[in-house]
């Protein structure tokens, strides 16, 4: 990671916004959330400006974002943050940024999801939304993010371990079960499909208990369903993922189902890790991704044992 050496504060953001769009920057300016990559400054009530201020790909994503939302937006039945404005890189700050639409909630890591057949609805309507065959020129993953499940073997074994040392695992033998079974399951078939790619709980917004809207489409990519169909292990509450199956269309087949497993298993481990280090008071840490990871874990090793 690598923050940026110039300070990000209000008035650098109103600076830049005199600079470039200065129809926005009488609106009252306050820092809102900060993420891996981006952080983020309400403008008004309705919009926000989102800067680069950790990842040295963070440009390219915000470009990406730039680029792609508004055009996938439209058929979403859920709220997304929808670019604006682009800002170009500058003598204020020295890389791009964008101006979004805000949108209102809480992070589920925060607040989960209670009302579970609703948000489970909610979850398989968006995802059979977005999930449709993309243009030649759609992103490629970050992280193998849409391709192989089996490629991010090296990685889940590193993930486990540490976990493990850590004992933060209580039955290593069974989370790598659920893996093994994933990473040996038939591959996509289909068409390269669109993916947010990074579901996790922290970036699905909730209010009274259901689902209100998606954030956070960083890794916008193309490829396998199942790396979203992964995310309702970690979102929804227990017993709620087999609605979520039956409602998302087209019906994922045994072998989609099995690769979201090993999806849901490898983001849970990480997850725990984050949320461990948090606990433990290690630099960019997130103490409430440990929750919904450990939650996750236990439907996903409950599944093996059927």
């Amino acid at each position: 990671m690598t923050h940026t050496e110039i300070e990000v504060n209000a008035e650098l953001v109103r600076d830049l916004l005199c600079d470039q769009h200065p129809d926005l920057a009488d609106r009252p300016l306050r820092l809102g959330p900060r993420g891996w990559d981006n952080q983020m400054w309400r403008l008004g009530d309705d919009l926000a400006v989102r800067l680069p201020w950790a990842t040295r790909d963070a440009d390219e994503l915000l470009r990406k974002e730039h680029a792609w939302l508004p055009v996938l937006a439209p058929r979403l039945p859920l709220p997304v943050p929808v670019p604006q404005r682009l800002g170009e890189p500058s003598a204020l700050f020295p890389r791009p940024w964008i101006v979004t639409t805000w949108v209102a909630g809480e992070p589920a890591d925060r607040a989960p999801v209670t009302r579970a057949e609703e948000a489970a609805d909610a979850l398989a309507a968006f995802l059979t939304a977005l999930h449709r065959p993309v243009p030649d020129d759609a992103p490629a993953g970050r992280f193998g993010r849409g391709g192989s499940l089996a490629d991010g073997s090296e990685r889940f074994a590193k993930q486990l371990a540490s976990a493990t040392e850590l004992r933060l695992v209580p039955d290593p033998d069974a989370v790598r079960a659920v893996w093994d079974d994933a990473a040996v399951a038939p591959g996509w078939a289909g068409p390269p499909v669109w993916l947010h790619a990074d579901l996790h709980p922290a970036n699905v917004l909730t209010a009274d208990g259901g689902i209100c809207g998606v954030v956070d489409f960083s890794d916008l990519c193309a490829g396998d369903p199942a790396v979203d169909l992964a995310a309702a292990w970690s979102l929804l509450p227990d017993g709620a993922v087999d609605r979520f199956h039956a409602a998302y269309q087209p019906a994922p087949d045994a072998a989609a189902l099995r690769r979201a497993r090993g999806w849901a298993v490898g983001t849970a481990l990480g997850g725990l890790l984050i949320g461990e280090a948090g606990v433990r008071g290690r630099p960019g840490g997130k103490a409430t991704w440990g929750p919904p990871a450990r939650a996750a874990l236990r439907r996903l090793v409950a599944t093996i044992a059927r």
